[in-house]
């Protein structure tokens, strides 16, 4: 249970990051591959752009975490889990 609370935390986390920022027309509602396709799309945003492939790399991660849960937790788990973290402190920094 503390794996899902940690997941759901780190994506609130994530979203409200990247919510401040000024200028949106929309804000991100979650981390799915198709809210962050229309996020980028509504906001006229480059996917190509740096901040956008953390954003398709921390989802990715979560994913694979959220798939992860129910196992014991591993050593790929632990990494996956510091690597979102570093990636969300380096999104931050874009801000």
């Amino acid at each position: 249970m503390e794996e899902f609370n940690n997941r759901m935390n780190a994506q609130r986390n994530i979203l409200k990051l990247i919510n401040k920022s000024k200028g949106q027309v929309e804000e991100l509602c979650g981390l799915s591959r198709k809210a962050i396709d229309r996020w980028i799309s509504v906001n006229s945003i480059d996917p190509e752009s740096h901040k956008c492939k953390i954003v398709y790399e921390i989802s990715e991660k979560l994913f694979f975490l959220a798939t992860k849960s129910q196992e014991q937790i591993s050593d790929e788990y632990k990494l996956m889990s510091s690597e979102i973290f570093k990636l969300s402190n380096e999104l931050q920094g874009l801000e």
